[in-house]
């Protein structure tokens, strides 16, 4: 049985690219499935297949024809479908199940996903983790991506974070740079802990 994970976020927070990132660590040792949401297209789930050494088959995208929230939160039947498929072609270890949108409201249901993680980044603004929203006070892990860019985007990393941990409270967090291989290891560290 393959432990599936959400990963949810605002469009352009660094979703398709943490998945990306991930695969690249676990490819190796674990057997991956992936599943993208897009309302009319499969462009993240074409992206990932021109970049990753994974069977194209690993990766399915699904067009939801309308908000990608609903289907992974309310009809997820689309996403069960996919998710289905891959486990009875692969019988994956991990299943990543992504999902954006444009607000800070998107939630997994946890018929689909057996966890999930919601993705922000700092070039969407200072007051983000103020504004909380479902995603971000709810889902298992919260983190805040792209925090190299801080200086060219006005953003106090360290008042950044102090907002983050008073929204989220004792739930965990982590803030990932794409220019940090440790940041990246302690989310690989977090994914293993779940198996």
């Amino acid at each position: 049985m393959s432990i599936k994970i959400g990963i949810a976020g605002p469009v352009g927070s660094g979703k398709t690219s943490i998945i990306e990132k991930l695969t690249n660590m676990l490819k190796d040792k674990y057997t991956l499935g992936i599943v993208t949401n897009d309302i009319y297209t499969t462009e993240d789930a074409n992206y990932l297949k021109s970049k990753l050494e994974l069977n194209s088959e690993q990766i399915i995208g699904v067009e939801t024809g309308g908000c990608p929230h609903t289907a992974i939160r309310d009809d997820i039947s689309m996403n069960q479908k996919a998710v289905e498929e891959l486990e009875e072609k692969f019988n994956p270890d991990i299943i990543f199940v992504e999902s954006g949108g444009d607000n800070l409201s998107a939630t997994f249901s946890y018929e689909l996903v057996d966890y999930y993680l919601y993705v922000i980044d700092v070039a969407q603004g200072a007051d983000i983790p103020r504004k909380k929203g479902a995603g971000l006070l709810f889902s298992d892990l919260l983190i805040s991506n792209k925090i190299d860019l801080c200086p060219y985007v006005n953003v106090d990393l360290e008042a950044y974070k102090k907002d983050v941990h008073i929204s989220r409270k004792n739930k965990p967090s982590l803030f990932l740079s794409n220019q940090d291989e440790k940041s990246f290891e302690k989310l690989k560290e977090w994914i293993l802990a779940l198996l």
